[in-house]
């Protein structure tokens, strides 16, 4: 097996630059399941509650269409579907007791797809992924802003930009932000060659390509098992199923690429002329993404607020997992951006969703949306500075929003939530802990599990007060019961299917896309089994990575518990990149240094770097990598092994609903 064919699992296979995971073999949701009359009362509610329509959503999203593909499929190189553009056709008309009317009403206008133009020389292609690709006509070619996910979803962007604008090479690409839905799709866009050869320069945040590879790099395998959940990966489309991610549809399944930028940009009001045109940057960096930035458009008036101005309330944490963002910076670049570029943009375009047109507009929109993170961000804090917990300010502060913010459909927690956040924030200063001793040493959940259903009267009376708060719609207590007695007795299969059924309701009534996702994605766990996962891996990303990040991951792999040889020194000299490092293999953990080679080591490795990923992600025998041309060890071959034998496995996914 050459390293090309490897699939080296969660951690390396896209290497968690995504805010995403990659598709996953589509399951049917449980057969016919309906609303209850508690799911049907609560929606009835909710459209009760809803702001006035109007017509700037609806206008807006459909504003500027020039055209979209005759065949709604986009195929890979191999014939399989990686994208399908009418997924989501099927939204049309009035709301259906299982989605919430709300998330129904944003998905008529999410669903659109195609290329539409935005101001004299700036288009926007929609609904070909879960991003937008923003176009600019410059004096020689095509400027590309977000190249999508997929190489695949870009290509077919290209195809639809040529065909009906004209054919025109790509004269340069812009990444807005370091995450995956932003970049992935490099290579159906330009030609590596080509800006190896500074024909095309690629353009990017300041600290990019660190962000890019190693915002998720540690926790990889985790993010993505959860990322499964939050985007709803193993469900189809449907109005018992996904309903797309709450900023977008769903995210392509083809191929992830990157090129790395040629260009950084540091600072807010730095500017680049690019073929032709004069482009303004807004460093955002902290807030959606580690290192992003906007772009005035100064020719044609139009701003692009990338992902920190969508068409929903963002995540301050997402549910898959990263880094806590800063909502107060959060707040405050959007107030840079509602009073230092709206006033002069004619449009406010993002990198999800639809644009918003005319300049009073814009800057009320961006307005709004800084007013939201603000009136989170200091609630939150007030709350907390009295002594609440996370959840008690999360449950505050749910529906305690101010009238005008509600009455703006942006705010509303299509993707992001009020509930979620206002937790983020309380970790963002106080972390998870919240100061009740109760709570600082408790029993991990299946051992606390079993003692709380041993206290309740055993999983007869368990499952008959859950049945009880079924039967009152109080699905969250019912599933707090459920979850407890699966994790206790997880072979109670009246106590699953319950559970699933709670769940489902809780997924009907969500507003929230992805919470919606999440539910459902439970649900289908506890009644057909964990979906497998098929993460090919990025031979772009895998490359981008720096070699210290691969060793300092490859030392998250350790298990010191297994029996076998320690305290020896592993010197590793990479002839295809022309670095050397050592790796120190103690008792309790492996340091990983880079720089010259040790005066004294017990084994030394030479080779390519694939090799060395063979060894330490694949665990392929010492033996076999021996094998591989261009690699040579020199001393005692029985070190390397036991350097291999005492590493896990790659993560393959594990199980969340049950134990």
């Amino acid at each position: 097996m050459t390293i090309a064919g490897l699939r080296t699992g969660a951690a390396l296979a896209l290497l968690m630059a995504l805010p995403c995971a990659p598709m996953l073999a589509a399951q049917e949701t449980p057969p016919s399941p309906t609303a209850s009359e508690a799911t049907r009362a609560a929606q009835a509610k909710v459209a009760a509650n809803l702001p006035a329509e109007g017509t700037r959503d609806a206008a807006f999203s459909t504003r500027g269409f020039l055209a979209t593909r005759t065949d709604p499929v986009i195929l890979n190189a191999a014939g399989k579907p990686v994208w399908n553009l009418a997924a989501y056709a099927f939204v049309t008309g009035p709301a259906p007791d299982t989605v919430n009317p709300s998330l129904w009403r944003h998905m008529t206008h999410l669903k659109h797809h195609g290329l539409y133009q935005v101001a004299a020389g700036v288009w926007q292609v929609r609904g070909f992924d879960v991003s937008n690709m923003t176009i600019i006509r410059g004096a020689t070619g095509w400027i590309v802003i977000d190249p999508l996910t997929s190489v695949e979803a870009a290509q077919a962007a290209m195809e639809l930009v040529n065909a009906t604008l004209g054919k025109r090479p790509v004269s340069a690409m812009i990444y807005s932000h370091s995450h995956g839905d932003h970049f992935g799709g490099a290579r159906g866009v330009v030609d590596p060659a080509d800006v190896t050869a500074g024909r095309v320069p690629v353009i990017a945040p300041e600290g990019f390509m660190e962000e890019a590879t190693s915002e998720n790099v540690m926790a990889g395998p985790a993010m993505m098992r959860r990322a499964a959940f939050q985007f709803g990966t193993g469900l189809v489309p449907g109005a018992i199923g996904q309903m797309g991610s709450g900023i977008g549809m769903g995210i392509s399944a083809g191929t992830l690429s990157l090129i790395p930028p040629t260009d950084t940009v540091a600072a807010t009001g730095d500017t680049r002329v690019v073929d032709g045109v004069a482009l303004e940057f807004q460093i955002v960096s902290g807030t959606e993404a580690p290192a992003e930035f906007n772009v005035f458009i100064a020719p044609e008036k139009t701003f692009l607020a990338a992902e920190i101005a969508t068409c929903s309330f963002h995540n301050i944490l997402t549910p898959r997992g990263a880094k806590v963002r800063d909502a107060r910076a959060w707040a405050q670049y959007l107030d840079e951006a509602a009073t230092r570029y709206a006033p002069q943009s004619d449009a406010v375009i993002s990198s999800h969703c639809w644009p918003i047109f005319g300049r009073e507009a814009g800057t009320a929109w961006l307005s709004a949306q800084r007013d939201n993170y603000r009136w989170l961000h200091d609630q939150t804090v007030r709350r907390m500075n009295r002594g609440e917990t996370m959840h008690e300010i999360a449950e505050g502060l749910e529906n305690a929003a101010p009238p005008g913010l509600a009455a703006e459909w942006s705010t509303h927690g299509y993707y992001g939530t009020v509930s979620h956040n206002a937790k983020a924030v309380y970790q963002f200063y106080l972390g998870w802990y919240d100061a009740v001793p109760a709570n600082l040493h408790a029993h991990p959940p299946v051992e606390r599990a079993k003692r709380l259903i041993e206290a309740l009267g055993g999983a007869d009376r368990t499952l008959a007060l859950a049945q009880n708060a079924m039967a009152g719609g109080d699905y969250r207590w019912a599933s707090d019961l459920l979850q407890n007695l699966v994790f206790a007795a997880p072979d109670n299969a009246a106590a699953k299917a319950m559970l699933a059924n709670s769940y489902q309701q809780q997924g009907f009534q969500a507003e929230s896309a992805i919470w919606r996702n999440q539910f459902l994605s439970a649900a289908s766990d506890l009644t057909r089994g964990r979906p497998q996962a098929s993460a090919a891996q990025s031979n772009d990303m895998i490359a981008a990575i720096s070699t210290q990040e691969l060793l300092d991951s490859a030392a998250t792999l350790f298990a010191p518990e297994r029996p076998g040889r320690r305290g020896f020194t592993v010197a590793i000299d990479l002839s295809d990149r022309k670095e050397t490092a050592m790796l120190e293999v103690g008792e309790q953990a492996i340091i990983g240094r880079m720089g010259a080679l040790p005066a004294k080591a017990d084994v030394t490795f030479r080779g390519p770097r694939r090799a060395m990923l063979a060894l330490l992600f694949v665990r392929m025998p010492v033996s076999a990598v021996a094998g591989m041309e261009g690699v040579t060890i020199e001393g005692d071959q029985a070190a390397l092994q036991a350097l291999v034998d005492a590493l896990d496995p790659m993560p393959q996914g594990f199980d969340i609903v049950t134990p």
